[in-house]
Order: structure tokens, then C-alpha cells, then sequence
């Protein structure tokens, strides 16, 4: 593992350790020439994803990216960064597990408002306004009233 502080190809693991609940390994690491300290992360990688944009263009499947866009769905709301990590890790083990390597950004998208509906209701929406191209406020009161009507059926069966 190059170093990215001085860019040495030697590095070495001081210390290794599960992360995501075992879907990942932390490696805690030093570089010996400059003495700079990291940290990397190791995921399983069923196959290589590419996603089909709505253009239909095709670019790499990036786990960050998609992380980045639900951390900004949940920027300040409070939510456990360990749920949004989670939220990540299921999406993208539903993806790989599909057997396809070309999933469609719909998809993607689809899979996310799923993941954010349960972590939180505020983040739902923000993210549903950018994903569904939202133009008026008529949009959001739809929305709303899908939530609310989701939130009547829960508690029938709870009741």
C-alpha cells in the first residue's frame, strides 16, 4: 500500500481489525520513511458494477460516492454515522447479489430512497426532492402524503 504522504511503496499494518459488522477489515497503518499513520479499508467485491445513467452512459459503480450522497440526505439530522454505514454496505451487497453487472441509476436510486425511509423521514424527503426531480410544492405534499400513508398502514398492523 503506497504511503499518501510521500508516496513510498512500503507500508506496513500495525493493527487489523473488523469493521461493518465483519463486511470489512480496518488496517491501521505506518509508513517506516516518513512515519506517517493511516488507515485503509478492505471490502469483498463480488463482481465490478457499472452503473447506466438515464442518458445512457455508463460509469464505475462507487461505493463513496454513493455513501456521500446519503450522508448529505442525513447531513445534520440525527442519525448514527454506524446506520448510514450499514444503509451503504446493504445496498451495495443487494446490487452485487442481483447477478448483474450493469444496474440502471433508477435502480440505485430506488434502493436508497428504501434504506433512507428507514433511517430517517426528513433525510427521505431531501433526497426524494433531488432523485424525483421535484419543481413545485404540490411535489413535496405528495411525498408527504405517500409517508403518511405508509406510517397509517404501520400502524393498522401494529394495532
Amino acid at each position: 500500500m503506497r504511503c499518501p504522504y510521500c508516496q513510498s511503496e512500503d507500508t506496513q499494518v500495525k493493527d487489523s481489525r473488523p469493521a461493518e459488522d465483519g463486511a470489512a477489515i480496518r488496517r491501521r497503518r505506518v509508513c517506516p520513511d516518513c512515519g506517517g499513520r493511516f488507515t485503509t479499508f478492505e471490502r469483498v467485491q463480488l463482481r465490478d458494477l457499472v452503473v447506466v445513467k438515464k442518458s445512457g452512459r455508463k460509469v464505475p459503480f462507487d461505493r463513496d460516492k454513493l455513501l456521500r450522497s446519503v450522508e448529505i440526505a442525513v447531513r445534520k439530522r440525527n442519525v448514527d454515522p454506524e446506520r448510514i454505514d450499514r444503509a451503504v454496505t446493504g445496498i451495495v451487497r443487494q446490487l452485487e447479489s442481483s447477478g448483474e453487472t450493469e444496474v440502471a441509476s433508477g435502480e440505485v436510486g430506488r434502493l436508497v430512497m428504501e434504506a433512507l425511509k428507514s433511517l430517517d423521514d426528513v433525510a427521505y424527503v431531501r433526497f426524494a426532492s433531488v432523485y424525483r426531480n421535484f419543481r413545485e410544492a404540490k411535489d413535496f405534499h405528495e411525498l408527504l402524503g405517500e409517508l403518511k400513508g405508509d406510517e397509517d398502514k404501520s400502524e393498522e398492523e401494529a394495532g
